[in-house]
């Protein structure tokens, strides 16, 4: 008997690449997830289990968050490998438990076809598995911009939150350097000052940020005017 044939590998997602379109069933209905993406941006991020302690902590984390989101044009989705039914039960407790109103869409990936195709498995934590031993979903985070491209990877294991202000401050990050050609020195936060990036020579830098600080030639600080601090 001829052995069956190997499954066929998920693709090797990097910074860069597209995200995988994908169709799912959400608690807030079908979803083609490009379409859902628009000409915004988004993040998908996945979480173990339904009913579970720290997954509930994190939905209502995210939840009480998705204004901020929402201000800087950034769509939530979440996915675990539970049913739509699971989801809907398991919001009511997170709004009970944490006062956070999941309005977001959840994805019901119970066949874990597009954790799959997102490289969410769990590959470490033999615990993390249904009662058939199938591997749950780890704590995947993916920030994806408008042209449908990922430029953010966060993967967590199930034991550990993840920290909703981070997600957040990314962005800031990205939306920032995108609109502005700066990048950002470590913990920056929005109002902090920015880096010019490299392939900005400084004598064009000089008259666009006059303010500009040079510690290095390749270290290069600059305040932004007051107006250009806020999220793209």
């Amino acid at each position: 008997m001829s052995a069956e044939p190997a499954p066929t590998p998920a693709p090797r997602l990097r910074l860069g690449s597209t995200a995988p379109n994908f169709q799912a069933e959400t608690t807030k209905g079908k979803i083609d997830f490009h379409e859902y993406i628009g000409d915004g941006w988004a993040i998908l991020f996945s979480h173990p289990e339904d009913y579970t302690p720290v997954c509930t902590t994190e939905l209502g984390a995210f939840a009480k968050l998705e204004p901020e989101f929402t201000k800087r044009g950034v769509k939530l989705i979440g996915l675990s490998a539970n049913t739509i039914d699971s989801h809907a039960g398991w919001i009511e407790d997170i709004k009970e438990i944490t006062s956070g109103s999941v309005n977001f869409p959840i994805i019901g990936d119970k066949e874990r076809k597009i954790a799959y195709l997102y490289d969410m498995l769990d590959y470490q934590d033999t615990t993390n598995v249904d009662s058939k031993g199938i591997a749950f979903t780890i704590r995947s985070v993916f920030v994806i911009d408008p042209k449908k491209t990922i430029r953010l990877i966060l993967s967590y294991p199930a034991s550990t939150g993840r920290n909703t202000a981070e997600v957040l401050r990314v962005v800031d990050s990205l939306q920032t350097g995108d609109k502005y050609r700066i990048t950002t020195p470590i913990n920056w936060v929005p109002g902090d000052d920015v880096i010019i990036a490299p392939p900005v020579k400084t004598e064009e830098a000089e008259k666009i940020w006059p303010e500009m600080r040079i510690v290095k030639p390749y270290l290069r600080f600059t305040p932004l005017p007051k107006e250009k601090t806020s999220a793209a």
